[in-house]
């Protein structure tokens, strides 16, 4: 203690000796010339020119330490961690801030073992290289870690209370983070500001607005940032009179005419897109803008669509700063005006490396690969965001074995990608399942000391996850030191896209919190392992536990219900989609029409009506809907609306109106479509239209005609194509041609019973049973079963099902006795059994007793038996409704006065008053 005194008084003798002293001429512009080198060498540095910044520290003939840390913080700032590293290295004398400077910059690129490395490597630590290793923890996640350091800190500030606070705010947990702020012995405003951030952070903005209210009656006067923070919250709450209640104490405070907490207010009205105008009216009466404010505006404006008049507004800019031309930038850039973004960008003197970013972001936005490569290419220098954003752009436009080499080559040019880099990097091997590459990457990731960062966890779980490794993916998520919400949704997903369904759900039930990506995964996952009444009781929970449906999981269970036909619950759907106002999204919209559609409801004409938009989905849904259902003008008579509308066909259009032309026999308006595809569109014909046109010619009887098209195709054809043939060679009883699709089909699918049963029908109605009776032989001896035929209904918001000849059903005695009684009825009224396609060589009695017992005759017997009279009927098949049932149903139509809808493999059948809205010709 007494040395200490000691050497402070002689400090401060020194000092006021020095102060009292004259200086030399020669001393004070050395000091000036050094101070000139230092600022200019941050100029450089904050406008991205490192290497002029370097030139100028190079030719310093002095150097202080201030210059060396300096110039180690812009290699730092840049992410040229590894001159940085060179420069500490090269230093003598180098202080605290140098290392703890170091220390910083490997925190923020996630390099936290490098980061621990240069703290245990200090001689001397003071609070200050403590706060800075407990920040590395908390930047990176590792709030476990930051909190041992933070409990063996020798001694304690404000900052570091502050930065563990942080810790846990960042990580959102917000118990620990509360637990924390009553603990500490002071609080200062950035105590207050971040609790009241980290609650609005994770969404409990009505918390951090009583948080603040609580800070105002302590007396604590807020601050820009804390001002600021609130701001956020207010934003959060979406509530304009919380926000208009604020403008009284930002008056009284004097802040309200305060340009930063002005702006602030500015972003908080521009949050909400239904109040643009009044966030318009604030920004007209500013007293002062920064470039800050006027960026905000135009960006506001640019997001809500109205990017005109963020271009009247950056004319009215007088300074027109680089943020203002990089908001207008992006703004016109995400509007598709990419050619106006670039001239905006040409216009830019001195563009720096923020413009540059800006402008490769909007190409790569657009799908505009090359012309972003071009421009990246050109850049005089690269930061690590500009890697970064080729490294994703290149992923998310589908080229990822770009997106890795250029990550080699970034490695390659002695820069360690950024976290952004790593998981696009990820993503990319995810894409193409390249799981060696995705080792090496996972590797890069180790070295840059960042692997146990959440957001390299969560990429590695579904990188390994998706190319089928689940041991890595329970590696990795047991490693995890910090695992959030994502963490665990990715996980889910992994064991989902592997088929392990029950894991998943174990998983999903052990979650402690769960967010509304975790209820997608699951129902998703359930609907798509065809598990649909589980899938809608997950949905139910959700609902009941106040969580509120996003559009996929209405889009997801819409499908749901369509694939089922089971249109009670689709409009159960439908009023929750209504009850949150999702139903006039267009996402949500085109799947409820595409799901009425597919349940043969007319209220599909409705939501299509109801459309404010539309989209080529949307036309191409409607048209599909009417090929469905045998409306081939309608979807025709849509095609020209379409047109009208100025909305360009693609290849699903016109699959649509080849399938309605085949449903509805228009053989030349469907050649008019399929020679329209390449001559007006420059559409190249696909595997699809071709099928489309070989039923199309197949179904009107010109099967031969089907055969040489076939064979005359530039392409080589598919199963589908085949199929199409020999389903022609069925309705028309042509056996030799039949037998040639159905050989190209058994060597292509040997496994699909379909083809043996199609060819045997072609055969057993003709009466060739030695014929038939070789084609079960071939069947039993390829192990090849035939489908059994099921149908499905929904009644009161219950599905019954019913296979060919059913004995199971709890009712089978009184279905049957009343399908025996409608028998005779429609005997009376002329109906005859087609026994022709009967697969067995069999007396006609035991014929007619097989055809009485399909799957769809048992379920309109059923629905005759336990609905009221008059109701009209709807039944749901996996196969195509034979011949037989087809004239029996129109029979029933007639002699019970019902409508029946029947949806087989393939279409609709409307059957209304003894006749089919097929007319017959989908047989």
């Amino acid at each position: 203690a007494r040395c200490l005194l000691l050497r402070r008084r002689l400090t401060a003798a020194a000092a006021t000796a020095a102060a009292t002293a004259p200086l030399p001429a020669r001393s004070a512009h050395r000091v000036f010339d050094r101070s000139a080198h230092t600022d200019r060498i941050q100029e450089l540095a904050w406008l991205g020119r490192l290497r002029e910044a370097r030139e100028v520290f190079d030719a310093m003939p002095h150097r202080s330490i201030f210059a060396w840390n300096t110039m180690i913080s812009a290699y730092c700032n840049s992410g040229m961690l590894e001159d940085a590293r060179s420069l500490v290295d090269a230093i003598s004398g180098g202080n605290v801030r140098t290392s703890t400077i170091l220390l910083s910059g490997y925190a923020r690129l996630g390099r936290v073992l490098d980061a621990r490395r240069v703290f245990d490597g200090m001689l001397e630590r003071n609070t200050i290289a403590w706060n800075a290793m407990v920040s590395c923890y908390v930047r990176n996640g590792d709030v476990t870690m930051a909190r041992r350091l933070f409990d063996a800190m020798p001694s304690k500030d404000v900052t570091s209370w502050n930065s563990m606070l942080t810790g846990y705010c960042h990580s959102r947990q917000m118990v620990d983070a509360w637990h924390l702020f009553e603990q500490m012995p002071e609080r200062n405003l950035v105590s207050w500001t971040v609790v009241i951030s980290g609650y609005a952070r994770i969404e409990q903005h009505g918390k951090a607005w009583d948080i603040f209210r609580m800070m105002h009656r302590e007396g604590v006067s807020p601050d820009q940032s804390n001002f600021a923070s609130v701001l956020l919250a207010v934003t959060g709450l979406r509530d304009l009179g919380v926000l208009e209640g604020l403008r009284p104490l930002a008056l009284k405070t004097g802040f309200e005419s305060d340009v930063v907490i002005g702006t602030s207010m500015l972003n908080a009205y521009t949050r909400d897109a239904s109040a643009l105008d009044t966030a318009m009216k604030f920004f007209e009466g500013m007293p002062e803008r920064n470039e800050y404010t006027w960026s905000t505006m135009i960006a506001a404006l640019s997001h809500g669509g109205r990017i005109d008049a963020a271009t009247a507004v950056y004319e009215r800019d007088p300074v027109k700063s680089i943020p203002c031309q990089t908001a207008l930038l992006t703004g016109l850039a995400r509007c598709g005006r990419i050619t106006d973004a670039r001239i905006l960008f040409d216009q830019i003197p001195d563009p720096i490396v923020v413009s540059w970013n800006a402008m490769i972001t909007g190409y790569m936005q657009n799908g505009m690969v090359d012309e972003a490569k071009e421009l990246f290419d050109r850049m005089p220098f690269r930061n690590t965001i500009s890697w970064a954003g080729m490294i994703a752009g290149y992923a998310q436009n589908g080229r990822n074995q770009e997106a890795l080499d250029l990550l080699q080559a970034q490695h390659r040019n002695g820069m360690l990608p950024s976290l952004s880099s790593l998981t696009s990097s990820f993503f990319a091997c995810s894409n193409i399942g390249a799981l060696e590459t995705g080792n090496q990457v996972h590797s890069l990731a180790v070295k840059a000391g960042c692997q146990f960062n959440s957001y390299i966890g969560n990429a590695l779980i579904t990188m390994y996850g998706k190319c089928g490794n689940m041991e890595y993916v329970r590696q990795v998520f047991s490693r995890m030191r910090v695992k959030d919400t994502v963490s665990w949704n990715s996980f889910i997903s992994a064991l989902v896209h592997n088929n392990m369904l029950e894991d998943a759900r174990h998983i999903f039930d052990n979650m402690l919190s769960r967010d509304v990506v975790s209820w997608t995964t699951i129902i998703s996952a359930y609907a798509q392992a065809e598990r649909g009444t589980e899938a809608v009781e997950f949905f139910k929970i959700m609902l009941h536990k106040h969580e509120v449906p996003n559009s996929p999981i209405l889009t997801i269970l819409l499908s749901m219900c369509g694939s089922l036909g089971a249109p009670k619950l689709g409009q159960q759907i439908h009023t929750v989609a209504i009850k949150h106002g999702r139903d006039s999204e267009l996402i949500v919209a085109n799947a409820l029409m595409s799901m009425y559609f597919k349940c043969g409801s007319a209220d599909s004409h409705k939501v299509f009506d109801s459309m404010e938009e539309r989209d080529i989905f949307t036309w191409n849904s409607f048209i599909t809907g009417c090929a469905q259902h045998g409306l081939g003008r309608e979807a025709i008579k849509m095609y020209k609306h379409m047109r009208s509308a100025g909305v360009l066909p693609n290849e699903v259009t016109f699959v649509g109106l080849l399938n309605a032309c085949s449903h509805a026999g228009l053989v030349d308006e469907g050649w008019q479509f399929f020679k329209s595809m390449s001559r007006d569109y420059g559409l190249t014909p696909l595997l699809e239209h071709y099928a489309c046109m070989v039923d199309l010619l197949g179904r009107t009887g010109n099967v031969q005609g089907a055969e040489q098209f076939i064979y005359d195709m530039p392409i080589e054809p598919d199963a589908v194509i085949w199929s199409a043939l020999l389903g022609a060679c069925k309705i028309h009883k042509n056996a030799e041609i039949g037998r040639r699709a159905a050989e190209r089909l058994f060597a292509i699918e040997p496994s699909n019973s379909g083809n043996y049963v199609m060819l045997s029908n072609i055969y057993s109605s003709l009466g060739m049973w030695v014929e038939v009776a070789e084609v079960r032989r071939i069947m039993k001896q390829q192990g090849v079963t035939k489908e059994p035929g099921c149908s499905w209904m929904q009644i009161r918001n219950k599905v019954y099902s019913f296979v060919t000849g059913d004995k199971q059903h709890e009712q089978i005695e009184e279905v049957e006795s009343t399908l025996q009684d409608l028998y005779t009825s429609l005997r009376t009224a002329g109906y005859v059994p087609d026994t022709e396609f009967v697969l067995h060589d069999i007396d006609e009695e035991q014929k007619e007793s097989s055809l009485l017992y399909h799957s769809e005759k048992l379920a309109v017997a059923y629905g005759l038996l336990v609905t009221p009279q008059g109701m009209p009927i709807q039944i749901m098949k996996n196969l195509r409704i034979c011949g037989d049932c087809h004239t029996f149903f129109k029979f029933v139509s007639q002699v019970t006065k019902r409508d029946i809808d029947i949806r087989d493999g393939n279409r609709f059948h409307h059957f209304r008053n003894g006749s089919c809205s097929c007319g017959d010709f989908c047989l």
